[in-house]
C-alpha cells in the first residue's frame, strides 16, 4: 500500500529483547513532512523515533531525522546505534560482518562501525560534536528540591554538577551513592524551575558503580520522557563532565556504564574517550541492539 511505510523496533544497548532502550525506525521517510514525522513519533510514544531518508551525499549511508514525542532533536545515541545496526544487518544478511556507515544527522555527519560476531551485533559511533560547557545555572539547593534528595547527597570525590552540550544539552548531577540514585525523582514545581534555570530539559544523574564504572539515570519529563533507559548522547557528553572532575588522563580510556536498572530496562553502554594535551579529541559510544518487531504504519494525512 502506498499510504503505508515499513517500520522496525529494536531494543538498544542490550543483547536481550525487552531490556535496553526501545527504538522505532521508519524506512522510506523521504515522503514525510516534519509534521508527519512528529505525528508518527507521538504515535510510537518511545523516547525517540528515527526516520531514514536517502542521503544528501550519495557517498553516505542515509540521512536520518530523530524525534522525541514532542520535538525534533539534532542527534541522539540510541537511535544512531539501532538504526545503523538495522541498516547494516539488512545490507549484509546473515553471518559475521564489519561495516562502516555514515549517517547524516542534523548535528552533522556521524560515522558508525557495525560488527556482527555470532549472535551479537554491535555498533560504535563517533560523536559528531565534541562536548563543551553550556550556559545556565543549577544551584545545589534547587537540584535537591527538584530531585527529592538532600544537598549532602549531591557530588562525590571531585564530581560536581555541570551543564554541558554536544548537540543536545544536559544537566549532570553526580550523586553520592546508588541508594541516592535509586531514590531520586523529579518533583514539581521545582523540576520545571531547575530546567528553566539550567536552560535544559533533561538531567543525567550518575554515581560510581559496583559492576561498572558508573551507574546512571536520565530524567526528561518536560520533553515527554519521564525516564530514559539509555541515553547515548548524554553518555558521550559525560566525557566533558569527567574531564571537569579530573577523571580523564592522557591517552585512550574506556568506561562501562549501566542505565535503566531502576526502571526494569537494564542497559549497557561503553564510552571510549581520546584525551590529549589539547583536550578531548574524540568520544565514541558502543552498544548492541536486538530486533523486537516490524510492520507497516499509515502515513498521517496532510503535509
Amino acid at each position: 500500500m502506498t499510504d503505508m511505510l515499513e517500520f522496525h523496533t529494536l531494543d538498544v544497548f542490550t543483547e536481550t529483547p525487552f531490556a535496553g532502550n526501545p527504538l522505532a525506525v521508519v524506512l522510506g521517510a523521504d515522503v514525510l513532512s516534519a509534521r508527519q514525522m512528529q505525528v508518527i513519533a507521538r504515535e510510537f510514544n518511545l523516547s525517540e523515533t528515527i526516520f531514514v531518508q536517502p542521503p544528501v551525499n550519495p557517498a553516505h549511508t542515509a540521512r536520518v531525522r530523530i524525534f522525541f514525542p514532542t520535538a525534533e532533536i539534532p542527534f541522539a545515541g540510541h537511535p544512531t546505534i539501532g538504526c545503523a545496526i538495522l541498516l547494516a544487518s539488512r545490507a549484509h544478511g546473515p553471518g559475521d560482518f564489519r561495516a562502516d556507515l555514515v549517517l547524516e544527522e542534523e548535528a552533522g555527519l556521524v560515522p558508525v562501525q557495525v560488527t556482527r560476531r555470532g549472535a551479537i551485533v554491535e555498533a560504535e559511533f563517533t560523536a559528531p560534536v565534541l562536548p563543551k560547557a553550556a550556559p545556565g545555572q543549577a544551584p545545589t539547593d534547587l537540584i535537591a528540591r527538584a530531585l527529592d534528595i538532600d544537598e549532602a547527597d549531591i557530588g562525590f570525590a571531585a564530581h560536581r554538577p555541570g551543564i554541558w552540550q554536544g548537540g543536545p544539552s544536559f544537566l549532570y548531577v553526580p550523586v553520592a551513592s546508588q541508594d541516592v540514585l535509586a531514590r531520586a525523582r523529579p518533583i514539581e514545581p521545582h523540576w520545571s524551575g531547575l530546567m528553566d534555570c539550567a536552560g535544559v530539559d533533561s538531567a543525567y544523574l550518575y554515581t560510581e558503580g559496583t559492576d561498572c564504572d558508573f551507574r546512571a539515570r536520565m530524567f526528561s519529563p518536560t520533553a515527554g520522557i519521564p525516564e530514559d533507559p539509555a541515553t547515548g548522547s548524554a553518555t558521550a557528553i559525560l566525557a566533558a563532565q569527567l574531564r571537569a572532575a579530573r577523571v580523564l588522563r592522557s591517552g585512550t580510556q574506556v568506561f562501562r556504564l549501566r542505565q535503566g536498572v531502576e526502571m526494569g530496562r537494564p542497559s549497557e553502554l561503553t564510552m571510549t574517550v581520546d584525551y590529549g594535551t589539547d583536550g578531548l579529541a574524540a568520544v565514541r559510544i558502543r552498544g548492541s541492539a536486538v530486533p523486537v518487531s516490524q510492520g507497516r504504519i499509515r502515513i498521517p494525512g496532510g503535509a
